[in-house]
């Protein structure tokens, strides 16, 4: 049990103020000043160090139902974020220890103890536990392994290749034995990325003509698996060229976050008949089981360099908001981080 005595007073924090329509715009947020107060028993006190912005927020912003409960008006926006405990009311955790928690979007957090995960800032840097070796990590190893049921020999397919889950999963999919792994992405700078920093064996600038033809020109023998972080018409070019026993992993949708209108489905699901084709959405949370072996496997890799990760980082958590616009744009190579 340690306290510190000189905490400080107040910090800044995001709250949503207006559900966006379409796109999300500044003017639906706010940057406010609250009190920072003492750690309850069984809390902790975090200076938040790194915040995640990620594109399921998106969907939170929303009042429809979904998996997860909406943002409150006037509350303070929630997200994942690793920093050090600066006091603490909690056995177990010390002030100086540095954890992981699901309070971001704020300088100073006061967490539930038994939502803080320990992480140790010697073992990676602070900012992979929100990436690489965090749940945009477990997302890409859950998806490709046990969703899309991936197998040595199969050929991949991974759109939204160069963020931060899709890089992983195209790079686990080549350690794992991929036959072929093909990324498509939305720059010319970022296929080159692909190709020669993670490994893919092809990849394609889906800005630079259609989907199911480039597709088609990157995997002349088919996609065995289709990892989709993206839907609209990347999903109906997979599965025009799936094989037969084909799967298709849908992690997420962000082609279609913005629409005011309910979007278009593949127009070509009936080849999922030829083809006995599989489509299986998934979540993060239902794959927690995984942690263990994830994090033993996929930072054995970081740490020898097979494994190789990007990070865009934005400083400063006034510009949380911008760097959240720069997800749903697509600016990120890797993983988007705001450094507070």
């Amino acid at each position: 049990m340690s306290e510190t005595p000189q905490l400080p007073s107040v910090g800044r924090e995001w709250h949503l103020v207006s559900r966006p329509v379409g796109w999300p715009k500044p003017a639906d947020f706010a940057l406010v000043e609250a009190e920072v107060r003492q750690p309850g028993p069984g809390e902790v006190l975090v200076r938040n160090a790194y915040v995640s912005v990620d594109p399921y927020m998106r969907g939170r912003m929303s009042a429809a139902k979904s998996y997860v409960a909406p943002f409150e008006l006037g509350k303070t926006m929630q997200g994942g974020a690793v920093g050090e405990v600066i006091a603490s009311n909690a056995e177990g955790i010390e002030a100086g220890d540095h954890v992981l928690h699901f309070l971001g979007w704020r300088e100073y957090a006061v967490v539930d103890a038994k939502q803080a995960v320990k992480v140790d800032p010697e073992a990676a840097p602070l900012s992979t536990y929100l990436g690489v070796l965090g749940m945009t990590g477990l997302t890409a190893y859950a998806g490709l392994l046990r969703t899309a049921s991936f197998k040595e020999g199969d050929s991949v397919f991974v759109s939204g290749a160069a963020g931060a889950v899709g890089s992983q999963v195209g790079q686990i999919a080549r350690l794992k034995g991929a036959s072929r792994v093909i990324g498509s992405a939305g720059s010319d700078e970022k296929v080159k990325l692909l190709v020669e920093e993670y490994g893919f064996d092809a990849a394609f600038n889906y800005k630079s003509g259609p989907v199911s033809r480039q597709l088609r020109e990157a995997a002349p023998d088919g996609v065995d698996v289709y990892f989709d972080n993206v839907g609209g018409d990347h999903l109906e070019a997979a599965i025009g060229s799936l094989n037969r026993d084909g799967r298709i992993a849908v992690c997420g949708m962000i082609s279609v976050y913005n629409d005011t209108e309910p979007a278009p489905g593949p127009r070509n699901l009936a080849r999922l008949i030829q083809t006995r084709g599989r489509i299986q959405g998934f979540l993060v949370g239902d794959n927690y089981d995984l942690q263990p072996e994830f994090v033993q496997e996929v930072g054995a890799w970081v740490r020898s360099g097979e494994l190789k990760y990007a990070e865009t980082v934005v400083e400063g958590i006034e510009n949380n908001v911008e760097a959240f616009f720069g997800v749903l744009r697509g600016d990120n190579i890797g993983k988007m981080i705001v450094k507070l």
